[in-house]
């Protein structure tokens, strides 16, 4: 035969081999990079997990060592699939075999405790710093970071207009090489966490610097807002970087968001509520721990005027605190920091998050997990006095004088007061000498300010006001 001839055979004969082949790798079922190496499941739950397969209306199983059971399920017109498995208690490493005729398994998983950590720069910052803008104890917590039980997933930044089923992120453990590029704050609390309750801890880290909270919400929930000016970007971060990992399960949220809607603190209160309802209800996973940060003082602008001034969206996220169930919000009063609008203390606020978790979700005993909020104001002559909830043994300003309160009478002018505790520090008793008879005091009702007030555990006091005007 003609070696040509021969020649071509061979080609063709690899080629049909290749083809079957690159079939064969394309029949795998195919997973989102949430399903990676290295993944941490919420542990003693029902956690779903999904992809999609080009074996269209096809059975697809998914086997899980830890309890050794297969469960099974068929893709759709579409080949897309999911499903509900079952976790075990804490522990690993485990793997997790999903097959559709063709098999790929899952390495090194653990079960243990999973967070998202969302909202804008302050959640973005990075341990290491970033933009001139440093972390205070960044060298000791990466050089102490080694640790294969707390592993964290960086959702890839992305911005659309159509919700992706995939993003780019992988599961990574922390270590000195890979703990610097992630979220501080994140960070911060997944370490408290561990150190607490040993048990491995996963972050779910998706964030975006400048992003305001109507980019996070789906275009569904903002329905009702689409004709408000003030209601800008909408969905873009949702559609982008949140609906590749909706429905993961986790046992909670925490969010560091604000600073860029203070200018319509009023629609906030509306917003930060829809959005925390719409991810529990896309979530699937009840009424899931929604912890926010309360924004940090900064000097945003000159003037004081209404709806510019910070104290407003930080008044706003405390009224959240009623209108959003299991909740709870980490006040940030002491590190506000006028020049800049990254406050450098970020272990603080990863610890107060931890802090908020450990005694509101895993029920550790004998310690408060905020700082005082206001609760009422009584006129008693010259003064006013003022009570507190989240007080505990008492009221402190660490010695240190108490400053940031103001009184006014009847003409709606607020002046500089005089501020002492009272019985027990269990509240505080305000006047100023050119208010005879007051009728309003407001606490650190300003962009920036230094928050004095604390209760023993040094927990800072909300800002906060009695008036409405």
């Amino acid at each position: 035969m003609d070696m040509k001839i021969i020649s071509n055979l061979k080609k063709m004969a690899w080629g049909v081999t290749l083809s079957a082949f690159v079939g064969t790798m394309q029949a795998k079922v195919t997973l989102p990079a949430i399903f990676t190496d290295g993944m941490v499941l919420q542990q003693q739950s029902q956690v779903a997990i999904w992809g999609s397969t080009d074996k269209k209306g096809k059975g697809v199983t998914v086997k899980t060592s830890w309890n050794k059971r297969v469960y099974r399920t068929t893709s759709d017109d579409n080949g897309h699939w999911t499903m509900k498995i079952e976790t075990a208690e804490y522990g690993g490493p485990y793997s997790v075999e999903v097959s559709d005729g063709e098999a790929i398994k899952i390495d090194n998983v653990l079960l243990g405790e999973v967070w998202l950590c969302s909202g804008q720069s302050n959640m973005d910052m990075r341990v290491a710093g970033r933009y001139n803008d440093p972390v205070l104890g960044s060298l000791d917590a990466v050089v102490t970071s080694g640790n294969p039980e707390i592993r964290m997933f960086t959702v890839g930044g992305k911005l659309t207009s159509e919700p992706q089923s995939d993003c780019e992120g992988s599961w990574k453990e922390a270590s000195s090489e890979t703990v610097p590029e992630f979220s501080a704050a994140a960070y911060f609390f997944a370490r408290k966490l561990h150190e607490v309750l040993d048990i491995p801890v996963g972050i779910i880290h998706a964030s975006y610097g400048g992003s305001r909270v109507e980019a996070w919400m789906s275009a569904e929930s903002l329905a009702a807002y689409k004709n408000i000016p003030e209601v800008k970007n909408a969905s873009i971060l949702y559609n982008g970087m949140l609906a590749p990992v909706v429905g993961y399960g986790i046992k909670g949220c925490l969010w560091y968001q604000g600073e860029a809607n203070i200018d319509a603190p009023d629609l906030y209160k509306q917003l930060l509520p829809t959005l925390v309802k719409d991810w529990r209800e896309r979530w699937g996973m009840g009424e899931f721990p929604f912890y926010y940060a309360q924004i940090a003082p900064f000097a945003y602008r000159k003037g004081e005027e209404k709806g510019k001034n910070s104290a407003y969206m930080r008044e706003a996220q405390l009224a959240c605190l009623n209108l959003i169930p299991s909740s709870g919000m980490i006040v940030l009063m002491d590190i506000g920091d006028a020049r800049t609008i990254h406050p450098m203390e970020k272990q603080m606020v990863g610890n107060r998050f931890a802090y908020m978790a450990l005694g509101k979700t895993y029920h550790r005993k004998g310690f408060l997990t905020t700082g005082p909020l206001y609760q009422s104001a009584k006129v008693e002559g010259e003064k006013i006095v003022v009570s507190f909830r989240e007080v505990g043994r008492g009221l402190t300003s660490f010695r240190l004088s108490l400053t940031g309160f103001e009184v006014a009478g009847e003409d709606r002018v607020f002046y500089p007061a005089r501020a002492t505790f009272g019985k027990d520090a269990q509240t505080v008793i305000v006047s100023a000498s050119q208010v005879p008879s007051p009728v309003a005091v407001r606490y650190a009702f300003k962009d920036d300010v230094k928050g004095s007030l604390f209760n023993m555990w040094g927990l800072p006091a909300s800002s906060f006001r009695t008036d409405d005007w």
